[in-house]
């Protein structure tokens, strides 16, 4: 285990070089946030000073050096809209996003587990083909989409649920929760259930493709001839071969629900690090979207790492050392 934790490590550092590379220089030639900060009134001397004051007046590779030994002491650099560091910036917003998305995954979790636990056992039922027609629905409608027409349905026409904002929220050990107030709970619910559409969707399918595929085997056929309850085969045997596939698909998908919730959060006014960043993009923030993006590079290394070792927990036969018997 300890062999194999150091080989990612060392592979996720080439990754995050790789990355620091092609984030920056791609940011870097896009446009010149310059003109957006300087006012109408600024002359050539004014424009000349700011540049200065940014640091753009050094080579692109000069820059990106400096920005690289800064980057291996903690530092991403200031935001040029707000004047405070760019890593403060996204810590402050993160708890926001991580609270939608960790609410999202327990949505998909607990709605399409045992949807796709059902489709599964009974695939023949018109149940389970109403499920799977909701799931093939779920996975192919855009986010977008559903996110207006929920907020057409509750909000506008039903007046039930808020469009907009994150509500009240609670301080907990120094981090804001709004799941924990009632008015936060009312915010939360349309866009945590938007985000975990297709997750759930993903879930329902793959947990129902597994049940079929389990159910079937050897072994489970082998404890039923032993006189074990159904229930124990399914909460043991059952469920811990389900959790295989669902956790490798889930780990990344998660990572990619945080990344990219810059849609929902943009729809539901949601004050998190995804609408941070079309405000960023807006104008042409380098330092801010620089480090988001090497923030999410860094967070699905250590995601798909986190994913690896929880999946050769799972199943004892997976071989770290790249052997299988």
């Amino acid at each position: 285990m300890a062999e194999f934790i150091i080989k990612r490590v060392l592979q996720a550092i080439v990754v995050l070089f790789v990355m620091t590379l092609l984030v920056f220089f791609g940011v870097n030639v896009i446009g010149n946030p310059v003109y957006i900060f300087a006012s109408s009134e600024c002359d050539q001397a004014c424009l000349t000073k700011t540049i200065a004051e940014l640091g753009l007046d050094l080579p692109l590779w000069q820059q990106y050096l400096i920005f690289l030994k800064n980057l291996l002491q903690g530092d991403l650099g200031n935001s040029f809209t707000h004047g405070i560091p760019a890593l403060s910036l996204i810590f402050e917003r993160l708890p926001a996003t991580l609270e939608l998305a960790f609410c999202a995954l327990a949505i998909a979790l607990g709605v399409g587990l045992p949807l796709g636990i059902w489709a599964g056992l009974y695939p023949d039922r018109i149940i389970s083909r109403i499920i799977m027609a909701f799931s093939m629905i779920a996975f192919s409608l855009p986010v977008f989409w559903i996110g207006l027409i929920l907020i057409l349905t509750f909000s506008v026409q039903l007046g039930w649920l808020p469009a907009i904002g994150r509500g009240d929220t609670v301080d907990v050990f120094g981090v804001e929760l709004s799941v924990l107030t009632l008015d936060g709970l009312h915010h939360l619910v349309m866009p945590a259930f938007t985000l975990s559409l297709i997750m759930m969707a993903i879930v329902i399918r793959l947990t129902r493709a597994g049940m079929r595929e389990v159910i079937f085997a050897d072994y489970i056929k082998f404890a039923r001839a032993n006189g074990i309850r159904e229930r124990r085969i399914l909460m043991t045997h059952v469920m811990k071969n389900l959790l295989i596939p669902i956790v490798t698909v889930l780990g990344m998908e998660f990572g990619g629900v945080i990344a990219f919730a810059v849609v929902v959060e943009s729809i539901f006014s949601w004050p998190g690090v995804g609408k941070m960043l079309i405000d960023a993009i807006g104008v042409l923030d380098r330092p801010l979207i620089v480090a988001y993006l090497i923030f999410v590079v860094f967070m699905f290394v250590i995601l798909n790492l986190l994913v690896d070792i929880l999946y050769s927990l799972l199943d004892p036969r997976v071989r770290l050392g790249g052997s299988q018997s």
